[in-house]
């Protein structure tokens, strides 16, 4: 079938994109489902740090290639052997595909499936195969998914049927933003009523940790960032403490308004700064868990003396701990009841046209969460 789809060729074009233009609208050819995968109708995808992340070549990516891998939409086709879903199901996508039979996936870890991040590696389906085409050449397929697109085709086991009451734009948040930051909390950390904790970076996946804070029924939380106007939010949405990270006391500001630092520490921002100042204001005994990705060559330095004097930890919380199966229908109901206000972060819908565009307000850190909305 034809379809269009933002592809990718280059990574590292400067800003603005809107005139250097690193996603290309293109007129495909997309294969239908094979053995085991879905075709899907993409109804939004969320504009993510993790994209321009990849927009401004800070992880490689196999070229070309079409990202996007946060949304939702509507199943249109089956492959043979499919089971448990049908035409016409409400999903959210999962950015990485379990094989359900690795070591990771056995031990109930298939967020680090090793062959869902083997695929993703390769620009492939789970399958191995490659369903994009523009003038005959084969297209990468970004985390198994491919999202900023009309359609795509994806393995089964990288969605989740839904409800259909919960709107697709809403629904699509879910599948990183949610599942990252909200299940840092409660999967990762293990956040408990009455704990203290820190968000150190307020993009979607920080306000989703948040929300969550606030839902777990953590005591004090604080707020982290370098852009008031999210503070001012965060402060709306439940923190009861707000820094901005720009100042240079900001460190000791914190631990002196919180008896010597917090017991838990959530880091989103995917900086080394961040990541430096999530640790400095980790207490005694207390933990760092850090959900951002940074650049794939950064690193991180610490006082080892102090990391076993002090009893601190430090943790990676990759796609919040998810087993997604279990925890986007808990999610939704936690949305459903009010818990998790998902639907605050919307900052606008933009079309595939539009996209370079999305991208440069979501550099410049003037929106939470733009929805690309590729078919109207």
């Amino acid at each position: 079938m034809k379809m269009k789809a933002a592809v990718m060729y280059q990574q590292g074009l400067p800003r603005p994109f809107a005139q250097s233009k690193p996603l290309v609208i293109e007129e495909c050819d997309l294969d239908g489902p094979g053995p085991g995968e879905l075709l899907i109708e993409v109804a939004a995808a969320g504009l993510c740090h993790s994209d321009l992340s990849a927009i401004e070549g800070l992880r490689p990516r196999p070229l070309p290639i079409v990202i996007g891998h946060e949304g939702a939409g509507i199943v249109r086709e089956c492959g043979p052997g499919v089971e448990g879903i049908q035409p016409g199901d409400h999903v959210i996508t999962v950015f990485v595909p379990s094989c359900g039979h690795c070591r990771h996936c056995v031990r109930g870890r298939p967020n680090i499936c090793a062959s869902g991040t083997a695929a993703r590696a390769a620009g492939t389906l789970l399958s191995g195969a490659k369903r994009i085409k523009v003038n005959g050449e084969s297209i990468n397929h970004g985390s198994g998914l491919s999202l900023f697109a009309q359609f795509c085709v994806v393995s089964r086991n990288a969605v989740v049927k839904i409800e259909k009451d919960i709107p697709l734009d809403v629904a699509a948040i879910f599948g990183c933003a949610v599942m990252t930051g909200a299940g840092a909390v409660f999967n990762t950390a293990k956040l408990q009523p009455g704990e203290n904790i820190a968000v150190v970076g307020l993009g979607g996946v920080g306000m989703n940790a948040l929300f969550a804070a606030v839902a777990a029924g953590a005591e004090r939380i604080v707020a982290v960032d370098t852009n008031a106007e999210k503070l001012r939010l965060a402060k709306e949405w439940g923190a009861t403490d707000v820094f901005l990270a720009g100042n240079a006391d900001c460190a000791r500001a914190v631990r002196d308004a919180t008896d010597g630092g917090l017991d838990t520490v959530i880091e989103t921002a995917g900086t080394v700064p961040a990541m430096a100042l999530a640790y400095d204001i980790c207490c005694r005994g207390g933990s760092v868990f850090s959900a951002g990705l940074p650049a794939q060559d950064a690193k991180f330095s610490y006082l080892h003396a102090e990391l076993v004097g002090a009893e601190k930890s430090i943790r990676g919380s990759y796609m919040g701990s998810c087993v997604a199966e279990r925890d986007i229908p808990r999610f939704l109901g936690l949305y459903r009841r009010g818990k998790l206000p998902v639907d605050k972060l919307k900052a606008g819908n933009v079309s595939l046209e539009q996209i370079n565009e999305g991208f440069d307000r979501l550099a410049e850190g003037t929106v939470l969460r733009q929805l690309l909305r590729p078919n109207g």
